[in-house]
């Protein structure tokens, strides 16, 4: 023994040299690298950390041999019969000297207050660590296994399974004597045991059994696949996922079983449960070890490689591997190989892999070391992005997760990101993710600034510096605009345009244009920049004589913004020569600050000008510049033609003899015609139209507007020996005049064009009207007919007379208060009501009676239709 100890101490501190890093990314299937990380654009699911402290001074003495977790604290055996209980730091807690051999396993129930330990030596102890609860058994063979009831702590459940040769379980009776009974026997050594809830399931020789003790039947054997093995060597892994789901790992192999129950009618003989494989796969490698990860597995695999140049076997890291089961196969998550201390000397059955459900830590347990993995937080992430250089993933990681990590703050990986762009050249990405990362924090802005300053980037970061929320100094705003002045001038004026004029020194910015401007005295970009900044600094007649010079568009938006209508009386001309529209309009909407009398004046040496000026005025309102309406006459005959037949028509303030000389001096025929005819002299109206337009089309329409029988006797008279005329007046004339007036007057013998179509539309036309009027004569009469029928109703009904309705000549009620007394009341169609003493004789000449008050406002003769008498 003392031997075995030197040789372990002795290759303990040989191993002490070699690479800390636990951590080696598997590439594919292939060889890994032996002393450094190798580099993968995975990210590891998991983070390890060698459990140090207490354990460090274990394994420098002695050999790990299991290990048992629970969610409070650790049990460590080794190879020298003694157990620590360990804090989750690896510091000691406690000691118990079990025996002087290998301890083979412990166990904990579920409140972490009952141990079970057994040994090499056949030795077997169940003891409390609170309480003084204890039970000691020496075997005659070695005891590979013990298991305690989940909830041991109970009266009810001390209960506790050990295997060697055989399955015995231990129960306590009610005299508190333990007695035990044979579960079984007969295939071998029992290798591996796990209990849950009602379930025991354990391992030997030829494969795996399922107990319920509840029932106490055995419920399932599932054999072993690969019987090649040495179980002794590979033994078979058992860990339970939840009450009901066991999972086997032995050799290469891994299933899933189910347990479920048996319905009713399948009962008979058979056990109340029965298990079902929900899926089976191989791995490469050999298991050590298996725990449940959510949904997935988390696998411990022995691995051994070939030599390249002996081509011999050897040990190599053992890897730790996330796998997605499926049905009949499996999906690789994550695969790590583990530098644990000793590797090389190491066999399959030296590995363990223990877990902590409550925390998903995995201990993955060798003589030599002990290694704890754990899945990777947000810091975690944020690290290994960080150290990818995925600089923006990890500051959006952190953004989302803020509550969550610890070890990050988002500023810093903001930071961190903009001077990673800054070193890769992308200086433009760097000032767009400043207004992110720097949000309202000045101080920060003003250092990046200077960092931009120094490398020559100012333009970069320009037009994402904060303008209202925070406000820099003035001198960052300065700096920025002298360097845009130096070499850019159009980015110079975006800069005074987008920038509020409040955010630097305008008297500073205003003196350095000028000194440029000294240089380059025509540049217009820097005039109008120049314009603007005397605009923000209130300056506005300089503002307003630069951008009259430059003809610039803003000029109006500025006269507007600024009310400077008293500085562009005498400027109008100048205002009209750069955009005429634009200046009608404006002129016209501020009537009340620049007359239009002062305007006319303005515009006198500039006719076409005037003339835009007053044809907009006439658009707007037709009486409010009357008074230059006759000048408006010659200004349409000379610019705009074909507008003066309408400015004539819609006028009621131009003289009619003075448009008609104009117009007769400039031969504008359609004027004069309107004039002429205007003036009431329609038959040489009719006759220039004739003979001047030659237009009989025209002629007719005229006609017809007047509608003048001696104009349509002109008509047909100059029309009469001109066969084109004839065709186009007997086309249209049929409705105004007669035709036959000017079918006799035809001459004898005259060839008329298309005279056959003409005469069928006249005939045609003279149909179209007889049909007219018999269709209205009909009408007409259905009409009457049913007014007739709809009065005679009205006047059969009857009127209601009672106490309320007077007489409408002397006013007293028309019945009488003595309902015995005889009475005579008339009343007629207008509801109108009398005595018939009140009302006048009728004369013999006209019997009938009519109602004297409708009569009277001549609104008919309102003949009686009803008298009453008593």
């Amino acid at each position: 023994m003392a031997e075995a100890e030197e040789q372990e101490s002795g290759s303990l501190e040989e191993s002490t040299d070699e690479s800390e890093n636990l951590l080696l990314k598997w590439p594919g299937l292939g060889a890994f690298l032996q002393d450094q990380e190798e580099e993968s654009e995975e990210e590891p699911k998991l983070k390890y950390e060698r459990l140090s402290n207490g354990v460090t001074e274990i394994l420098q003495k002695g050999a790990a041999s299991c290990m048992t977790v629970h969610d409070k604290f650790l049990a460590l055996g080794t190879h020298y019969g003694k157990v620590y209980l360990l804090d989750v730091q690896g510091n000691i807690t406690q000691k118990f000297d079990v025996s002087p051999v290998k301890i083979n396993q412990i166990s904990l129930d579920e409140s972490g207050e009952h141990m079970g330990v057994c040994s090499e030596d056949g030795k077997v102890q169940v003891f409390g660590l609170y309480s003084g609860e204890e039970f000691h058994e020496t075997f005659d063979c070695p005891i590979k296994i013990i298991a305690v009831h989940p909830h041991f702590v109970r009266s009810s459940c001390k209960q506790f399974v050990t295997g060697g040769k055989k399955l015995l379980l231990f129960e306590r009776s009610w005299m508190n004597r333990w007695k035990s009974s044979v579960l079984h026997e007969g295939e071998g050594n029992i290798r591996n045991v796990k209990w849950r809830g009602h379930l025991i399931a354990w391992a030997n020789n030829m494969g795996v059994k399922i107990f319920d003790i509840s029932s106490k039947q055995r419920i399932t054997n599932v054999p072993r696949d690969d019987i090649s093995l040495r179980p002794d060597m590979y033994p078979c892994s058992l860990c339970w996922k939840d009450s009901v789901t066991l999972i086997i790992g032995w050799g290469t192999s891994v299933k899933i079983c189910s347990v479920k129950e048996r319905h009713a009618s399948e009962m008979r003989d058979l056990p109340s449960r029965y298990v079902e494989i929900v899926s089976q796969f191989e791995t490469e490698f050999y298991i050590s070890g298996l725990a449940p990860l959510c949904d997935q597995l988390v696998v411990l695999s022995y691995v051994k490689e070939v030599s390249e140049k002996s081509e011999r076997e050897y040990c190599a890291r053992p890897r730790l591997d996330i796998i997605q089961p499926l049905s009949e196969t499996c999906e690789e998550i994550s695969s790590d190989a583990l530098t644990v201390r000793g590797f090389q000397e190491n066999e399959c059955r030296d590995y363990h892999l223990e877990s902590s459900e409550g925390e998903s830590l995995f201990y993955i347990v060798s003589p030599r070391d002990v290694v704890v993995a754990k899945e990777r937080d947000q810091d975690d992430h944020i690290d290994w992005l960080l150290e990818k250089k995925k600089y923006e993933e990890a500051l959006m990681a952190a953004e989302i997760s803020q509550k969550n990590i610890k070890r990050h703050k988002i500023l810093d990986i903001g930071l961190a990101y903009i001077n990673h762009l800054v070193e890769k050249g992308e200086y433009d990405t760097a000032a767009r993710k400043c207004q992110k990362i720097l949000g309202k924090n000045a101080t920060l802005w003003e250092y990046e600034v200077y960092k931009f300053k120094e490398i020559g980037q100012l333009k970069a970061i320009s037009p994402y510096l904060p303008r209202g929320d925070p406000v820099l100094k003035p001198l960052i705003y300065e700096m920025i605009l002298h360097e845009f002045l130096e070499s850019d001038y159009e980015g110079f004026a975006t800069l005074i345009r987008e920038w509020p004029g409040d955010l630097y020194n305008n008297s500073v910015i205003v003196q350095a244009v000028r000194d440029h401007l000294k240089k380059d005295s025509q540049n217009k970009t820097l005039l109008k920049t120049l314009a603007e900044l005397y605009t923000y600094d209130k300056n506005y007649g300089n503002a307003l004589e630069i951008y009259l010079t430059l003809r610039h568009k803003d000029v109006f938006q500025l006269i507007h913004k600024h009310n400077l209508f008293s500085s562009i009386k005498d400027k109008i001309v100048l205002l009209m020569d750069f955009d005429s529209e634009k200046a009608v309009d404006m002129l016209l909407d501020n009537e009340d600050k620049i007359s239009i009398k002062k305007v006319v004046e303005e515009l006198e040496d500039r006719p076409e000008l005037q003339h835009v000026y007053l044809h907009k005025l006439f658009k707007r309102d037709h009486h409010k510049g009357q008074r230059y309406h006759e000048k408006q006459i010659s200004l349409y005959a000379e610019y705009d033609r074909p507008n003066l037949l309408p400015f004539l028509r819609d006028s009621t303030h131009c003289p009619l003899e003075k448009a008609l000389e104009i117009c007769q001096q400039r031969n504008f025929v359609e004027e004069t015609v309107y004039l002429l005819s205007r003036m009431g002299n329609s038959r040489s109206a009719l006759k220039m139209i004739m003979e001047e337009l030659h237009d009989v089309d025209k002629a007719i329409e005229f006609a017809k507007e007047q509608d003048d029988g001696e104009l349509w006797e002109d008509l047909i008279l100059y029309s009469i020996d001109k066969p084109p005329f004839i065709t186009g007046l007997l086309n249209n004339i049929g409705t105004h005049v007669d035709p036959i007036l000017l079918i006799h007057r035809i001459k004898e013998g005259m060839e008329i064009p298309n005279l056959r179509d003409s005469l069928v539309k006249i005939l045609q036309d003279y149909n179209l009207q007889i049909l007219l009027r018999e269709g209205c004569k009909k009408i007409l009469v259905a009409d009457s007919l049913s007014l007739l029928k709809k009065m005679h109703r009205t006047q059969m009904k009857g009127v209601l007379v009672d106490e309320e309705n007077i007489c409408e000549s002397c006013l007293s009620p028309i019945l009488p208060s003595d309902a015995a007394k005889p009475f005579s009341v008339v009343v007629f169609h207008c509801r109108h009501m009398f005595h018939k003493e009140c009302l006048p004789v009728p004369s013999m000449n006209s019997p009938a009676q009519y109602c004297n008050i409708c009569s009277a406002k001549n609104r008919g003769p309102g003949s009686a239709i009803l008298e009453m008498k008593k």
